[in-house]
């Protein structure tokens, strides 16, 4: 039991010894590069993270790419926000959600089509950051060659951020990338209370 948790002394000791920790370690950190984040897992929140790093490098005024796979069905609230920003490229596949098209052949054509806009832009050292939005769902139904994509973002100009979310990641991918987040379902509206899509929220 923590029964000295609130002590004045007691807090400021922990706190210096975190902060001689963090010290150290961004002592340590002397490499600038562009990374690449991997966001999946079950849980909500991946597009919702990866379009906070784009507000992020908005922030910088860095020009921002976006490609959205999967999703295009249906107007979203980021597309909408930042569809004419003057610093961003935002390219929607457009197809919709598998479940809903239900035709391979014309998904895997969107998918090459989406990815032809997202491998231009990691052509291209002008993005600062880009983001592609669900691709793991299409690398894990194969609608796209996995190594290309692989060797599209390990031949990116050195210092762009990529950011790919979506479930299932595929191992090769989470073995090239420099930070992954795994978010883990512990609730949610729709699938355990009933609850519709909702603006500002889910789209």
């Amino acid at each position: 039991m923590r029964q000295n948790a609130k002590d004045p002394e007691r807090h400021a000791a922990r706190m210096a010894k975190k902060k001689r920790a963090i010290d150290e370690r961004i002592a340590r950190a002397q490499q600038d590069k562009g990374v690449l984040v991997v966001l999946t897992g079950p849980g909500k929140g991946k597009s919702s993270s990866g379009f906070g790093m784009v507000t992020r490098a908005l922030g910088h005024g860095m020009k921002v790419g976006i490609v959205q796979f999967i999703k295009g069905a249906f107007a979203t609230g980021e597309h909408t926000f930042l569809g004419n920003h003057p610093d961003v490229t935002y390219h929607v596949m457009g197809e919709g959600y598998t479940w809903d098209t239900q035709d391979r052949a014309r998904d895997e054509a969107a998918a090459a089509g989406a990815w032809e806009k997202a491998a231009a832009m990691l052509q291209d050292p002008a993005y600062g950051l880009v983001l592609f939005d669900e691709l793991n769902n299409v690398l894990r139904h194969e609608y796209l060659e996995l190594d290309r994509v692989l060797d599209d973002l390990m031949a990116r100009p050195e210092m762009q951020h990529v950011v790919v979310t979506g479930r299932n990641a595929r191992p090769e991918l989470i073995e090239i990338a420099d930070t992954v987040t795994e978010m883990q379902a512990v609730k949610h509206a729709f699938k355990d209370g009933g609850v519709r899509a909702q603006k500002g929220v889910e789209m």
